[in-house]
């Protein structure tokens, strides 16, 4: 944490500075008032209530300009050191594999880098200021309230203990809540983040009042452990304030009767003591609040360690690629299986080989590995046995950017963001233009739709595409990654939503345009490979078959069974 603040050790040290121009201040006020009590309002004095009353008012003004710079440089500090904080998590998150995001879930990286950084933001503020008022507070006060008289320390020093006992007590009961509460807010931001990201689907299928339901048990959950939490706090200012006015009963008592045997106390003195006594004792309530705010920052601290100490576990080599363009791809005995289900193998055994500029597909049925095939070349995930090269070179020893700055990938699922139409296509790639932009979309026929939109190319996308259809997200998604020209292109059912009409012209425009580009085609439909230069047939994980279309329907029993299930029997003679 210390390496965050140390940029900040300007603001750190000028704060509590500042701060104890403030207490001064503060600590000076009983006295003075004292003084205004005994020489001037008992003393009949005007002139000492007019030139105390002035000083006190400077005074106060003078602390009250310290405390708003102790707060501006406390702010800055803390600020500052939850941004830095902030950015550096969001750094690690986006090294992270596709594993590790599962391993914390979205719902829980989410609370992370908002309400636990902020947490530890609030403790930033309260060490660099509150928690100097207190104990310089606490400190003075007591050496104030002696020099009235040791009588009234006494007093004090005889309440302190259960005041201590009280605060110990609370914090030992709130503290493992916190972890607690962190640990409930994760699931509650998880089902919010399901439910409306899956919004469409709840409605479809009329899960509202299921959903609801879900969300209350996980939010009475999380209400629940806060009660508890708030309710030992609860007990903490009354019990306090009971130690205080017995402590207060105690001065005005030993006061009053000092004052009475002629002890040398007078009543401005009494006055300024129980002053200085509330001083001392609230202090310890408000170091009570601090340690809470610890409490809870500390375990937020212990999550955001967890993020920013995980190192990706895909390490990125020192290999860039070959200034030739090649677009070769070999996959040398792989087995591969997801690191949360181990002896569940997706892959086994996978060796095939992709020339420049080749067209190879990959089909299969459903949950055969097509995907997990295709996303170890990215380096999505790692193979468990064996080895992925392209151009040559296993893609563990590339450079990750290098390597994925070879590939264009466009998935199923397309992933849109809250910016124009064009902006989403040329996020592809930086140094797009509007001619690259529309070139990429006549190729992936978007052209058409998106010059009907009201604003054509500028038209916005709503949050996850949502303002289009699932054919439009498609295209779009394709044309982000032509734009890319990209060496090795790989479509992973890209064309699911697309008609056939539309499929079949953008595969016409892909073979005309990207000829050199090494294609890898995951597909559903045979009429989305057949005119592939080779088809890779995938059956439980394993090739099963290798070739032509026209090969395939006489040699394949499985191929043509993925045939039979689309297709008349006698388009397959």
């Amino acid at each position: 944490m210390l390496k965050y603040l140390k940029k900040y050790w300007l603001c750190c040290i000028l704060a509590p500075l500042f701060m104890l121009g403030e207490i001064a201040m503060d600590l000076l006020q009983p006295d003075m008032m004292a003084t205004i009590v005994d020489d001037g309002v008992l003393g009949g004095n005007l002139q000492v209530i007019l030139e105390m009353g002035v000083k006190m008012i400077l005074l106060v003004a003078f602390g009250g300009t310290c405390g708003v710079l102790c707060g501006v440089f406390a702010n800055i500090a803390a600020q500052k050191f939850g941004n830095d904080i902030r950015k550096d998590m969001f750094s690690h998150i986006m090294d992270f594999s596709f594993e590790q995001t599962d391993k914390f879930s979205t719902g829980s990286l989410v609370t992370r880098i908002t309400n636990d950084v902020t947490q530890v933001e609030q403790m930033v503020m309260m060490s660099v200021r509150s928690l100097v008022r207190c104990v310089v507070m606490f400190a003075g006060g007591i050496f104030m309230l002696y020099r009235q008289s040791p009588r009234f320390a006494l007093v004090a020093a005889c309440g302190l203990p259960f005041v201590a006992v009280i605060v110990i007590f609370t914090l030992k009961k709130v503290s493992p809540l916190y972890t607690i509460i962190q640990q409930k807010l994760d699931r509650l931001n998880c089902i919010m983040q399901e439910n409306i990201a899956g919004a469409r689907v709840v409605k479809a299928y009329v899960k509202e009042e299921y959903e609801l339901e879900h969300f209350s048990e996980a939010n009475n959950s999380l209400c629940d452990t806060n009660l508890r939490a708030q309710t030992f706090l609860a007990f903490l200012n009354p019990c306090v304030n009971i130690v205080l006015n017995l402590c207060v009963v105690a001065v005005l008592y030993v006061g009053g009767y000092t004052v009475q045997t002629g002890g040398g106390i007078t009543p401005g003195q009494t006055m300024a003591a129980i002053t200085y006594l509330s001083l001392i004792l609230m202090r310890i309530v408000f170091l009570a609040n601090i340690f809470q705010t610890f409490t809870r920052a500390a375990a937020s601290w212990k999550r955001i360690r967890e993020v920013l100490e995980t190192e990706s576990v895909q390490k990125s080599g020192d290999k860039k690629p070959d200034d030739e363009r090649k677009g070769e791809v070999e996959f040398s005995h792989v087995s591969f299986a997801f690191p949360d289900a181990p002896e569940n193998a997706v892959l086994e055994d996978i060796s095939f080989s992709v020339k420049k500029g080749e067209s190879v597909a990959v089909i299969g049925s459903t949950g055969c590995g097509k995907s997990s095939l295709v996303s170890l070349i990215p380096r999505f995930y790692d193979a468990n046995a064996g080895d992925v090269f392209v151009d040559g070179q296993n893609v563990k020893d590339y450079n990750i950017q290098a390597l994925r700055g070879k590939i264009g990938i466009v998935q199923q699922k397309s992933e849109l963001f809250s910016r124009s139409i064009r902006e989403n296509i040329a996020w592809g790639s930086e140094g797009a233009d509007d001619d690259d932009v529309a070139s990429a979309a006549r190729i992936a026929q978007a052209e058409e739709f998106i010059l009907r939109m009201p604003d054509g190319y500028d038209t916005a996308v709503s949050e996850g595409g949502h303002s289009l259809s699932g054919g439009q997200k498609q295209r779009i998604s394709i044309a982000r990654a032509m734009v890319k020209k990209p060496e090795i292109l790989i479509l992973d059912d890209s064309g699911s939503a697309l008609d056939l009409k539309t499929e079949a012209a953008f595969y016409d425009a892909l073979r005309r345009e990207f000829a050199d580009t090494t294609k890898i085609i995951v597909a559903q439909r045979i009429a989305s490979v057949r005119q592939a230069d080779r088809i890779i047939v995938l059956d439980r994980g394993k090739i099963c078959a290798e070739g032509t279309h026209d090969e395939l329907t006489k040699t394949s029993e499985v191929y043509r069974e993925i045939c039979r299930s689309q297709m008349k029997k006698e388009a397959i003679a």
